[in-house]
């Protein structure tokens, strides 16, 4: 795997947007919330793109060189369709619900060489968006497992640069792709986990530090299951026994919301950094450990297995 430490990268300032169970979750300060999975356009994608250009609007401005992203929908549809017609140099990038840890990564790179002085990152997901494009839509009624997910509906982006900021980017480790023979499509937990623990490893190898040096290990989307399932692995595998962790798929929603195993999806990680985890003061380093399915509707029909990525982004708030 490749690793990085940075310098002079920051996180200037971030903006969200939300959808209706991911208000009844545990995030605070929310930008806006939408009133239904339509928020007043003509179909579900129009919807998503529309998250995103909210988004947008609220963070760029004269010093925005790069926009990096991207999304889940078919060829990043709401990412390229919400950078259209901008005259912001775009960078898409799609590592599935890795996707907004690839696009730090990227960019704080770009900024770390002095390329890029000024740049954002963005992604989403909407849940009937995704459920039509890799499951079934929900008209169908089917019926899903209690491990599977529930892909969480929103936007993120945020601004980041070389100008100081009381949340700067430590490191970064870029994941390698795993494949541990799983053919479940609902059972993201068991498919990511394997790549999340070897992410964590080689960065813990890279940076000469062990889990106990961060206040917080915070990865993406595993859901209940898969979350303990990556801390009785680290115990078996590593002998380490980790307090300092949490899940974001497993947090967002509350027990009382019954979304299965959690939520999912490429904007379930930066809502619960941004608009819940940053929000305490207690949490000064952390390891965002962003988790992706790299599968296809085909190829899960043609009965192949789903191979997963990790992509490790270190944080510190000063």
């Amino acid at each position: 795997m490749v690793s990085f430490k940075y310098k002079d990268v920051y996180i200037n300032e971030f903006y969200s947007v939300a959808g209706i169970y991911e208000n009844n979750g545990i995030l605070k300060n929310v930008n806006r919330y939408l009133n239904d999975f339509y928020d007043k356009e003509k179909t579900i994608e129009d919807c998503e793109i529309k998250m995103q250009k909210e988004v947008l609007n609220n963070l760029v401005n004269k010093k925005t060189e790069l926009i990096v992203g991207g999304d889940l929908m078919n060829q990043m549809t709401a990412t390229n369709s919400s950078v259209s017609n901008n005259d912001i140099s775009f960078l898409g990038v799609y590592s599935a619900c890795a996707t907004f840890s690839e696009s730090i990564i990227s960019l704080a790179n770009l900024i770390q060489s002095k390329g890029v002085k000024e740049g954002i990152c963005i992604t989403s997901s909407h849940n009937l968006s995704s459920e039509k494009q890799f499951r079934f839509p929900i008209e169908y009624g089917a019926q899903k497992p209690s491990y599977s997910t529930f892909t969480c509906t929103g936007s993120v982006g945020a601004i980041l640069s070389r100008y100081p900021s009381n949340i700067k980017v430590i490191a970064s480790t870029l994941g390698s792709v795993v494949d541990m023979g799983i053919k479940d499509a609902n059972n993201m937990g068991a498919v990511m986990t394997p790549a999340a623990l070897k992410t964590l490893i080689e960065h813990l190898d890279y940076t000469n530090t062990t889990v106990k040096d961060y206040d917080l290990i915070l990865t993406g989307d595993l859901g209940k299951y898969g979350e303990e399932l990556f801390k009785a692995l680290l115990k078996k595998e590593y002998g380490i026994n980790i307090k300092n962790y949490f899940d974001a798929g497993a947090m967002i929603y509350k027990e009382e919301q019954e979304k299965f195993s959690g939520g999912s999806g490429p904007v379930c990680l930066p809502l619960v950094l941004f608009n819940y985890v940053l929000q305490y003061k207690k949490y000064k380093k952390i390891l965002v450990i962003a988790t992706g399915s790299l599968h296809s509707p085909m190829l899960v029909n043609q009965k192949h297995s789903i191979p997963s990525i990790a992509h490790l982004v270190s944080l510190e708030v000063v």
